[in-house]
């Protein structure tokens, strides 16, 4: 089937779909228009023009993105740019599932920090822009922190391929929980250019439901958040659940796809899973949570 190519109306102009020639055209765009696409609050670093020979074993990706607007939680990407004529299951699917292995690798991922590292600090610019991100911490041990606690793959591609959601609802460990899928396209009038996002990546991350929010998915389940968790972050989550539970039965562990809520009348507390980390976010005052919480 041929996808008729979309237009865009602006203050009475008409903008025409502008596809990319190749992908390094669509890779260009991405690196020249990083913080307006991911944010001003994130650090986009393009690795192959930086980086010589293979990254990650067997493949390198197009870039590396730090997300930064929680600071004390930043999210890190492996970046894919794509082009959506390429064939999915021949191309895109094994390029992202050598990701998926480099990530389990140890030694793989102390490698890319050591490289992350050498890329940042010999860039006066770069090595500012992360000191101010991250709050003035030390370079090489926030880079370790960030990769060993946050490990996501960023799709950017210009448009939506079926496959996707094919493969994430096939894939839950994986597909489904560590690739986000961003289509970014691009519009012409008399050399003006306007980028369409979609999703917008600064609306991605925590989803907050509606009050009258009931269950999930039957693939999100408390066994989904945990895979791959350390052992002492699900050993303190088993405790919290097992001792609010044995204050308030009727309270129900509620799954979603990004966190699992706490659940009485409402939702009141939503926990996400970090391979390293635990963060809880209470839905109570201020001042009530000090009272409730004696230590933290």
């Amino acid at each position: 089937m041929v996808v008729a190519a979309s237009v865009l109306y602006f203050n009475g102009k008409r903008f025409n779909e502008l596809p990319f020639q190749n992908e390094d055209e669509f890779e260009r765009l991405v690196v020249e228009n990083s913080r307006t696409l991911f944010g001003e609050k994130s650090l986009y670093i393009d690795l192959k023009s930086r980086v010589e020979g293979r990254v990650l074993g067997s493949a390198i990706p197009d870039g590396l993105l730090i997300d930064f607007r929680d600071p004390e939680n930043p999210e890190f990407y492996l970046v894919e740019v794509e082009l959506s004529q390429h064939d999915f299951y021949k191309h895109i699917f094994p390029q992202v599932t050598k990701f998926f292995a480099f990530f389990k690798n140890e030694r793989g991922r102390a490698e890319l920090v050591e490289k992350t590292f050498t890329v940042i600090n010999s860039d006066q610019s770069m090595r500012s822009r992360f000191n101010q991100l991250v709050g003035g911490k030390e370079i090489h041990k926030s880079l370790k922190d960030i990769v060993e606690n946050s490990q996501n793959i960023l799709i950017v591609i210009d448009g939506l391929k079926p496959e996707f959601d094919e493969v994430m609802e096939t894939y839950t460990d994986t597909w489904d929980k560590m690739v986000r899928v961003m289509v970014v396209k691009r519009y012409h009038n008399d050399g003006s250019i306007i980028l369409s996002v979609n999703p917008d990546f600064e609306e991605q991350g925590l989803e907050r439901p509606p009050e009258d929010e009931e269950g999930a998915s039957d693939r999100y389940t408390e066994e989904y958040h945990l895979e791959g968790v350390a052992p002492n972050i699900v050993k303190a989550y088993q405790s919290i659940k097992l001792e609010i539970t044995r204050i308030a039965p009727e309270i129900r562990v509620n799954p979603q796809k990004y966190y699992i809520s706490l659940r009485g009348e409402k939702n009141f507390a939503f926990i996400q899973f970090r391979k390293r980390k635990m963060h809880i976010i209470l839905m109570i005052p201020y001042e009530q949570g000090r009272q409730i919480i004696k230590k933290a």
